[in-house]
């Protein structure tokens, strides 16, 4: 057995790891905007991508290195370096030439797109760097773009035998988020003895069901990026509780992001049950959480179980109106053909409408397939802030 608790310092609580955030004068007001993480001792890696066929130049990057270990990432927000040719690519070992010290160093990006790096700033940027430093809180800062918070968390791992070892990780991510990872950046440090292989397995497997589960607006950035560190510095290592970690700390930060969309003031679970399999159960939620009619009922409060039960139909799954049951929290308003949405159950509905939190729950009763997906609302704001992201 073992025992999970949960600790601070974000992704510097893993032994060996150092991380900090400074300004570089890519935003305004001398905000955080370029940060680092580095290990005293190399590190296996393991990586998730964006699937959205136009991706990044530190995506191209990194996967132009093969098979490698690494000490050090460097991540600028404010410029995404997407959509820049091999400029954008060159731009990379131009800055990454004044890391030389460190083995194998990556760099990852998040921002405008379609502008080439402001390659100076960066460079003399790096030179404010003190690898002493454990400042988690402030390299989660100078990722963030559209965020409103900073997001990290870090979880220690106890084991029976008196070993331990730490899972930290930060993130960044509120708009541009659909069920194919998001525009998001996500950096796990971990000092667990694992290998590679396995540690890559477990972490495709994990984000399947977090990041790859959350939806805000439907559309998948070029720059989505997942990296996995792991110096086993601690020797110590047990599969089934380092996927169980590992998902812990994955599912927080995906649900962070979800309650920091952009304008959202609701998270909501879609729970598919009874489709034919998972798969089929997993492509009703993910249309449920993406669906933009659903998300504006959701900003309005309004029960419209409607659009849920044609979002269902629309998905192109095995599913029947008369083996359909909807529910709203624990208050079901269609189940097999009969209605149950009079005026009392509006009123309830509504009420859990009104909660930051709920669930909305789909039982197609066909088969034994089952999928969670989370999505927020998406309101006014969405569009303030992506009219002019930009300026």
């Amino acid at each position: 057995m073992y025992k999970i608790v949960q600790t601070t310092a974000g992704v510097c609580s893993s032994k060996g790891f150092f991380a900090d955030g400074v300004s570089a004068g890519l935003k305004s007001e001398n905000a955080l905007d370029i940060a680092f993480i580095y290990s005293d001792t190399e590190c296996e890696v393991a990586s998730v991508f964006t699937t959205n066929k136009m991706y990044a130049a530190p995506i191209k990057h990194f996967r132009a290195k093969g098979n490698f270990k690494t000490n050090f990432v460097l991540i600028n927000s404010k410029n995404a370096n997407a959509m820049t040719g091999k400029a954008g690519f060159d731009d990379i070992d131009e800055i990454l030439s004044n890391c030389s010290s460190m083995i194998n160093p990556i760099m990852s990006s998040t921002g405008v797109i379609g502008v080439r790096l402001p390659k100076q700033k960066i460079i003399d940027g790096i030179k404010l760097f003190d690898f002493t430093k454990k400042e988690s809180s402030r390299a989660s800062r100078a990722i963030m773009t559209t965020d409103s918070f900073s997001k990290e968390i870090a979880l220690e791992v106890e084991l029976d035998d008196g070993s331990s070892f730490s899972i930290g990780a930060m993130a960044k991510g509120a708009g541009m988020i659909n069920p194919a990872m998001a525009t998001m950046l996500c950096f796990i440090s971990t000092d667990a003895d694992v290998h590679k292989g396995e540690m890559q397995e477990i972490l495709d497997e994990v984000t399947k069901t977090t990041f790859n589960a959350i939806s805000v607006d439907g559309d998948t950035s070029t720059n989505d990026t997942v990296l996995l560190l792991s110096n086993a510095k601690s020797g110590a290592y047990d599969k089934e509780a380092f996927k169980e970690a590992l998902f812990k700390v994955m599912h927080f930060l995906a649900l962070e992001m979800l309650r920091d969309g952009e304008g959202a003031t609701k998270l909501v679970t879609y729970k598919v049950s009874g489709a034919k399999n998972d798969k089929e159960a997993e492509i009703v939620a993910k249309t449920l959480s993406d669906s933009l009619l659903v998300k504006t009922a959701l900003y309005g409060e309004d029960p419209n179980w409607g659009r849920i039960a044609s979002t269902v139909g629309a998905s192109g799954v095995e599913t029947y109106e008369e083996k359909l049951k909807i529910s709203f929290d624990n208050h079901c308003v269609y189940d097999k053909g009969e209605l149950y949405f009079d005026e009392e159950m509006e009123k309830k509905c509504a009420i859990v409408m009104g909660h930051k939190k709920f669930t909305i729950s789909c039982d197609l009763g066909v088969g034994e397939g089952s999928f969670k997906s989370y999505g927020c609302d998406l309101g006014h704001e969405y569009v303030n802030i992506n009219a002019d992201y930009r300026t």
